[in-house]
């Protein structure tokens, strides 16, 4: 196993997530316990030192899984990390009350890291708004020795991270990032780690295959990098491009049965980053994966002069193309939420104001009503 220092500790560079466990019958909300125990048993033997749960991760079970699987080995041999799921503005007030049941649930009397989880458009002023005394408790459990690390996790928009960091980056020890060789370019990836390198932060990474996209490649995705490498397998090119940013430390990875956490554990064997070429031909073939569905705004921000609506089109157009890449998922409908309702897609009238004054003669009023309709 690679290790990774960070702050005199040697954290395991391969971290277990918990959010996609093994389950019965296909039904989340019922974890497979035994083989829970048996992952953590295969993982724990070769070195896997660093656990990730959350209080949402399998309806609520994936804390009292885990906690479980770890109560059999001494304390000191691992690092146990959990959030606050802001994600759910119902918890804001909530948060003494949610730390103390997640200790209990975990079965341990401190957690190793402790994350805001999911800091987005959602959620920021309610994060950032001392009536909550969110920080304020956390930094007490810090000070009692019941957090041992501080950070947050964050899918919002560059924006979002840099009023996070100026409010509170001065408590923040570690942030988590989704981050891949299509989110370097595709969600910012590259300015937000660079953003913060500036503060000295360094990054824990979260989908690093993008929800398993990664491990599985159409064929004529796959053969462009067997071309490079034919031993290497698909999963791994993954992992050797995040490898290669200095600041990453710990890479997530949710992994659903003994197979897939096998291979994990090879690869994780040895530091293999990508070389130049490599690095190069994959976020080549991540931009090749998106583009033939993007719409490739260049934010030059001429539509929005010209809006009736006022809508914040170039920012609109970007969730479009994550919500169609994804086919779906939380990431748009989140940072949506957090947008008034006349000024949603479904407010475009169509009249194609913008259209007449975009450089790309991208269709925009048709993406509008497509994205509309999809939410």
């Amino acid at each position: 196993m690679i290790y990774k220092d960070f702050q005199g500790m040697k954290l395991s560079a391969l971290g277990m997530g918990c959010m996609r466990l093994p389950v019965v019958n296909g039904d989340d909300a019922v974890v497979d316990q035994a083989a829970v125990e048996k992952m953590v048993a295969l993982a724990m033997e070769r070195g896997v030192n660093y656990y990730d749960t959350a209080w949402g991760y399998h309806a609520g079970h994936s804390e009292e899984a885990i906690g479980r699987a770890l109560a059999a080995y001494p304390r000191e041999q691992f690092c146990l990390a959990d959030k606050f799921p802001g994600y759910d503005l119902s918890n804001m007030g909530k948060v003494q009350e949610i730390f103390e049941a997640q200790l209990k649930k975990c079965q341990v009397s401190y957690f190793d890291f402790y994350l805001f989880h999911n800091v987005c458009e959602m959620n920021i002023d309610y994060y950032l708004d001392p009536q909550y005394g969110i920080l304020s408790y956390l930094l007490e459990q810090k000070r009692n020795g019941r957090i041992r690390h501080l950070g947050f996790s964050c899918h919002g928009t560059l924006p979002v991270l840099k009023r996070f960091l100026e409010a509170y980056g001065q408590h923040m020890e570690f942030c988590q990032l989704q981050l891949n060789y299509i989110d370097w370019v595709f969600q910012g990836g590259r300015e937000k780690v660079a953003l913060l390198e500036q503060y000295g932060i360094p990054v824990w990474v979260m989908e690093p295959l993008r929800g398993g996209r990664l491990a599985r490649l159409r064929e004529q995705e796959a053969a462009v990098l067997r071309d490079l490498n034919p031993q290497r397998p698909i999963p791994a090119w993954a992992f050797r491009f995040l490898q290669r940013i200095p600041s990453v430390v710990v890479t997530l990875s949710g992994m659903s049965d003994l197979a897939q956490l096998q291979d994990n554990l090879d690869t994780f064997e040895t530091d293999e980053p990508l070389t130049e070429q490599e690095w190069e031909r994959v976020l080549a073939l991540g931009k090749e994966m998106t583009d033939p569905q993007a719409l490739n705004c260049t934010a030059c921000h001429y539509c929005v002069s010209h809006c009736p609506q006022g809508l914040d089109i170039p920012h609109l157009l970007a969730l479009y193309n994550e919500h169609r890449f994804t086919g779906g998922g939380f990431i748009a409908p989140m940072a949506l939420s957090a947008i008034a309702p006349d000024k949603q897609p479904s407010a475009c009238v169509g009249c194609r104001s913008c259209e007449a004054v975009c450089p790309q003669q991208l269709k925009i009023s048709e993406a509008m009503a497509d994205f509309a309709a999809m939410l």
